[in-house]
């Protein structure tokens, strides 16, 4: 398993992330997924999103400290994917980061580095397309 994390301040008080963040946008935000579906269960919300050639779940829980999502089942590009999602206040804005957990299955030296290496790309991505909605 390989760790990932990264953070941007944001323009935007806590109080309006929390308005705007949700897990459709989140994984929107990330860019390699498009959202099928987002169906509501007892105390998280599940997410259907897909891409060339692959479906994936993630389950999301809204946390006080922010969102905390991972990838559910076995169906996706990981063979475990976790991600926390805080938000703090900070001057007249917010620093958001968002630190990953990742591995891969598949038998291969550094393939978990690779994941890491694409999984940031992603969050920088997503934290990004925030700014930019800021």
């Amino acid at each position: 398993m390989r760790e990932v994390s990264v953070s941007r301040f944001v323009p935007s008080t806590p109080n309006e992330l929390d308005r705007l963040l949700d897990p459709r946008q989140l994984i929107e935000y990330e860019g390699s997924f498009s959202v099928d579906a987002v169906e509501q269960g007892e105390s998280e919300q599940f997410v259907t999103a897909s891409g060339p050639g692959l479906t994936v779940q993630y389950r999301f829980e809204d946390r006080s400290e922010g969102w905390y999502y991972e990838q559910a089942g076995e169906a996706g590009p990981f063979e475990a994917m976790e991600t926390r999602l805080t938000i703090d206040r900070e001057n007249e804005g917010s620093r958001v980061t968002m630190h990953s957990t990742v591995s891969l299955s598949l038998p291969l030296p550094f393939v978990d580095r690779i994941a890491a290496w694409k999984r940031r790309g992603e969050l920088k991505r997503a934290l990004e397309a925030l700014e930019a909605d800021c």
